[in-house]
């Protein structure tokens, strides 16, 4: 599995780190308030770190904390020389301005890839962004090792979130794709969508992405998570992609799965950013 080959190579160069010179990468979250999907991500992001050696620390704050006690977390951590990258977990309640919050992360400690100059420097040509996104990197990842010819294809980017879908469409533009952002004003949706030979699908709207929108053979990226209630599953609810994935996969050449596809590449991308900004301040190759 794709991403189990990336922690295992990751856990390799943290093994290494810590033999050549006694430190290891270092990663801070910040978590505000309760929401039952940002907890399930960071609880996965903890357990991730915790099996390829990186060390983790978590700040909970509540739902209602003002955005100087964000603002102080993040000083504490940008100035914590064993903390080598940070991520505000996203979206952050509304009464927050994320802009303003992300611009006070150090930039060089951003493994999540949103600061503005890191999100900047993916858009112009001929410059590299310190981090790229990790959703975004782990899709383009997954088209790459999957053996799948990016340059020259037709790509459809549902969805253009400063998350997931607009840094997606930069990284396959870097990739020569020739990219469509369909979003919620776009017309003839489907009819666009069924011309692409790779769909990446983060809309976040269930099953919205039906058979008769995907061109057959065409590469198809579920992107989307949204939780449906289901009384015969533990938690009560279950999640479901974008893509009506039982209509899809009898089109669709390749077709990821909710959940299970994208998710695990994510945060095994988080890992390889975290490995590489503690490469970078420790000066270690």
């Amino acid at each position: 599995m794709i991403s189990m080959e990336i922690r295992s190579s990751v856990a390799g160069e943290v093994s290494r780190m810590k033999k050549c010179i006694g430190k290891v990468p270092g990663l801070a979250v910040i978590m505000v308030g309760q929401r039952w999907d940002s907890q399930i991500y960071v609880r996965n992001k903890i357990k991730a770190c915790h099996e390829v050696g990186i060390k983790s620390f978590v700040t909970d704050l509540p739902t209602d904390c003002t955005e100087a006690e964000v603002h102080n977390a993040l000083l504490r951590f940008n100035k914590d020389p064993s903390i080598h990258g940070i991520l505000v977990q996203l979206p952050l309640p509304q009464h927050l301005d994320e802009g303003k919050v992300l611009d006070v992360l150090c930039l060089e400690k951003d493994v999540d890839g949103f600061h503005p100059l890191n999100m900047g420097n993916l858009a112009i040509i001929g410059r590299e962004p310190l981090f790229i996104p990790c959703t975004p990197k782990g899709c383009v990842e997954l088209l790459i090792r999957s053996g799948v010819e990016i340059m020259g294809k037709k790509a459809v980017v549902i969805g253009r979130s400063n998350i997931v879908g607009l840094p997606t469409s930069l990284l396959l533009q870097r990739h020569h794709a020739t990219v469509t952002v369909i979003h919620a004003f776009t017309e003839n949706p489907e009819q666009i969508t069924s011309e692409a030979d790779i769909v990446v699908s983060a809309a976040g709207v269930p099953n919205m992405v039906r058979g008769n929108w995907i061109k057959p053979g065409a590469i198809v990226i579920d992107v989307g998570t949204s939780p449906v209630e289901d009384s015969s599953c533990e938690d009560g609810y279950r999640l479901i992609g974008d893509v009506c994935y039982e209509e899809a996969v009898n089109v669709a050449s390749v077709i990821t799965p909710v959940p299970g596809g994208v998710g695990p590449v994510t945060v095994a991308m988080l890992l390889s950013n975290t490995l590489d900004s503690a490469k970078r301040l420790l000066d270690f190759t």
